[in-house]
């Protein structure tokens, strides 16, 4: 693996959104290039054992990638991803084919936010799309949206921006929709304990614009 260069973010963009297609692959890491160069890079990454793949006949026969337990391994193990929650790893190929439709609709959120950056000129890189980022709630609660976006905005002064992301599939009943929004008002709330030295104040406020 050249672990200076496309092969490493290559892993690390698989490590961190679970699930890609080839497509999603190179407008997320490679738009600039022609598609069989990302092609050959993940192939070339499965030879290595770090990636593997699934073809979804249901939709047109599109490869599906995700990584192996050893790219998961080697992936954690890197500066960029090692203060990030370990992700859930797609188990076997079964695995994958059972997730695929979520994860990818995931995916597929996350590249029309680093597009659109890519176009006003903001900074928005691959790895600043992170799904299901742990956010405790106190005594055992949590909320956990599907993604969390950092974003600078290239007006405003170049601010730094942070957004929960929610993808609705029509999949989830309303009640169990309104327990979640209400999750999420208790976190803007939610005061974390006191660190020394640190004031007091609403997770909303601290982290939220």
């Amino acid at each position: 693996m050249d672990a200076g260069g496309g092969d490493r973010l290559a892993l690390a963009v698989l490590a961190q959104y679970r699930m890609a297609t080839t497509e999603q692959m190179h407008l997320v890491i490679a738009p600039g290039v022609r598609i069989e160069q990302t092609r050959r890079r993940l192939a070339k990454l499965r030879e290595e054992g770090l990636i593997d793949r699934v073809t979804l006949p249901q939709a047109g026969r599109t490869q599906v990638w995700f990584t192996t337990q050893y790219g998961a391994d080697l992936a954690s193990q890197w500066p960029e991803l090692r203060e990030r929650r370990p992700p859930k790893l797609i188990a076997d190929r079964t695995a994958a084919r059972l997730r695929a439709g979520h994860a990818l609709t995931v995916t597929e959120t996350g590249l029309a936010f680093l597009q659109d950056a890519r176009r006003r000129g903001d900074v928005c890189q691959p790895l600043d799309w992170i799904p299901e980022v742990h956010h405790p709630l106190g005594g055992g609660e949590a909320v956990i949206p599907d993604a969390l976006l950092y974003y600078r905005s290239s007006s405003d002064g170049g601010s730094m921006l942070r957004a929960f992301v929610e993808v609705d599939r029509a999949t989830m009943g309303p009640e169990r929709l309104a327990a979640k929004l209400t999750a999420y008002a208790r976190l803007h709330n939610y005061v974390p304990a006191r660190m020394p030295g640190r004031p007091r104040t609403a997770y909303g406020q601290q982290s939220l614009e």
